[in-house]
């Protein structure tokens, strides 16, 4: 184990969050590196203080009781909304213009009423049906995007962006295929100023998914990678201040998350996404 591996599982060593061999691994280097014990020592030390020193407050009582009030208030709001309205068909309200309604040999007014109402009802399964598998795929989508950013931001705070340490993708994809149901591809894109950090398994709409960690300049990128089963949207987001851009290609569908500029995250995760461009097309440096 090298110092940037090191650095990167100490938050996680301290919280006794990563496995026995990795525990063991990070002993053996802080023992042999005098910079990596310092680093862990202040480390502890300021997990001291600020569970010493930070001062904590007690909320007060009628900041829970508004809480709870507005709660209550939002729930009763999407109920409402949720809620079907009622439509009511009247038989003459919107006359039909075909002859079998209302021309020679028309139906009676009651027979008349069914059929307005019978083809009312069609038509508004038919809109519902469209409309609604739509609006299921865009929040579908909003919800994947939600918690890439989530679990981005998780992992980063708790110094667990990665599982998996290695920039040999020999080694990155069949730990990840391991702990996966499919095996995703894995580049390393040094040469054109990505180095391959390494990965880990992250749970997206609870399926468990690949996520390659890569490095720009001073930036950490966040790619997700499953099979095209599940889609998310291709259009750029930004969210807390993390661009979100996600493609497909090669029977996956990738979301990179970082917080570098949207152009170079655009063409990253476009690059990835095709295994087969020649490597002189290089990306910005």
């Amino acid at each position: 184990m090298n110092c940037t591996e090191a650095a990167n599982r100490l938050n996680a060593y301290a919280d006794g969050e990563i496995g026995t061999l990795q525990r063991l691994s990070i002993e053996q280097h802080l023992r042999a590196c005098p910079a990596c014990a310092r680093a862990h020592r202040e480390l502890l030390v300021l997990r001291a203080r600020v569970r010493d020193e930070v001062q904590y407050f007690q909320a007060p009582s009628h900041l829970y009781e508004r809480v709870q009030a507005l709660a209550t208030a939002q729930a009763t709001a999407r109920e409402r909304a949720a809620a079907p309205v009622p439509v009511r068909v009247h038989p003459r309200a919107a006359p039909l213009r075909w002859g079998w309604l209302t021309g020679a040999g028309a139906l009676t007014d009651r027979w008349r009423w069914i059929a307005q109402g019978a083809l009312a009802g069609c038509a508004a399964t038919v809109i519902g049906w469209v409309g609604g598998g739509a609006l299921l795929d865009w929040n579908a989508g909003r919800d994947i995007v939600a918690q890439a950013v989530a679990t981005h931001g998780q992992a980063t705070l708790n110094g667990r962006l990665i599982e998996v340490a290695s920039s040999d993708q020999h080694t990155v994809k069949p730990w990840l295929s391991a702990h996966l149901d499919y095996s995703p591809p894995v580049q390393d894109l040094v040469n054109e100023g990505f180095p391959l950090l390494g990965g880990r398994v992250e749970q997206i709409r609870g399926q468990r998914v690949a996520v390659l960690v890569y490095r720009y300049r001073q930036h950490t990128i966040d790619v997700y990678v499953w099979p095209t089963v599940m889609a998310i949207p291709t259009s750029l987001h930004t969210v807390r201040g993390l661009h979100v851009e996600g493609t497909s290609g090669a029977g996956m569908q990738w979301l990179a998350v970082s917080d570098v500029s949207p152009d170079v995250l655009t063409q990253f995760v476009e690059r990835l996404a095709r295994a087969d461009r020649p490597p002189s097309d290089a990306l910005p440096q």
